[in-house]
């Protein structure tokens, strides 16, 4: 397996699963901003969409969106812990991702886009730090999202909230959130994906 990634994106997400969970892959890095591969490949056709994180598969096969490709390694590897196989403790775990994903990623595009005005994104910055509080309140007497298990959805939360920082979005105050992201840092595996990335660890 081949993971296209840029360095702190989403791709950090899936990333962090594929070691979690053991499995051989290669990375790719991808400069979104030219949509071009380290090897001077235009993205575009490798992914249409022009986006991170893009899987490619041993059969040549092209798999997109991260959520799904989170989802994808976790039931490859069959590691249970991070995506539970059935029931409710499943659905607990893509319900967070649901919730990262709509509520929580995409709020952040407003804050990176340069021709938004200054009204929009404090409007924005002030939403997105309204759901970030109440995901403080949920991770109150909790090591990750669903309990004490490290699953797919903590990857990605673990992803998201560290951007931040790069928008002024101060989030500092919200201890058990800050809590959750020292932890899912310190992991071994986390560390190794940083590293990875070039990003700090």
């Amino acid at each position: 397996m081949k993971l296209y990634f840029s360095p702190g994106a989403c791709s950090l997400s899936p990333h962090i699963i594929l070691r979690e969970a053991g499995l051989a892959f290669n990375l790719q890095k991808v400069d979104t901003s030219i949509h071009k591969t380290a090897d001077d490949v235009d993205f575009y056709s490798i992914n249409p969409k022009g986006q991170v994180p893009t899987m490619e598969m041993d059969d040549g096969q092209i798999l997109t969106e991260g959520s799904i490709i989170a989802q994808y390694i976790a039931e490859r590897a069959e590691n249970r812990d991070l995506l539970p196989a059935s029931g409710m403790a499943r659905y607990r775990v893509l319900e967070w991702q649901n919730y990262i994903t709509s509520e929580l990623h995409k709020s952040f595009a407003p804050l990176f886009d340069a021709g938004m005005p200054a009204e929009g994104k404090a409007r924005t910055a002030e939403l997105l730090r309204k759901k970030f509080a109440w995901v403080n309140s949920r991770l109150e007497g909790r090591t990750y999202l669903t309990g004490d298990t490290f699953t797919v959805a903590d990857a990605y939360l673990f992803t998201v909230s560290n951007w931040s920082k790069y928008v002024n979005l101060d989030i500092s105050d919200l201890t058990h959130l800050q809590n959750f992201i020292a932890i899912v840092k310190a992991r071994p595996h986390v560390q190794a994906a940083l590293k990875a990335e070039g990003l700090p660890s």
